[in-house]
């Protein structure tokens, strides 16, 4: 016996909300799994400018700045480009990487604004 439209009608809205759930709760335990990395910005300069996280994790940066000009955090081998504001915050996510050191910089003052992520 086929079921009635109706009741295929819930039965599909029931299975989307489990997968709904499920993307949830996975997106939950992922960013309850990754590291976070803090940085500061103030005159030009990344504090610290070595910063550490696990190798295989997904990884959250944050970074505040602390100047009034904004800054550009770039970083070629994390592929990621985002402008900070001026005493603004961001905060990025990033895949898990394998082991090595990660430059990043302000697009803007390149010469003086420079860190690494050390990812072991």
């Amino acid at each position: 016996m086929k079921p009635s439209a109706s009741r295929r009608s819930t039965m599909s809205a029931g299975a989307l909300a489990i997968c709904f759930l499920a993307a949830g709760w996975t997106a939950a335990v992922r960013a309850e799994d990754a590291a976070t990395v803090r940085l500061s910005l103030k005159d030009h300069r990344f504090q610290p400018a070595e910063a550490h996280a696990p190798a295989g994790k997904p990884i959250t940066i944050e970074i505040k700045n602390l100047d009034a000009t904004p800054a550009e955090f770039e970083s070629k081998t994390l592929r990621v480009e985002k402008v900070v504001a001026g005493g603004g915050v961001i905060t990025l996510q990033i895949r898990p990487l394998a082991p090595g050191r990660y430059r990043f910089f302000d697009d803007y003052h390149e010469d003086t604004t420079e860190g690494f992520l050390v990812v072991q």
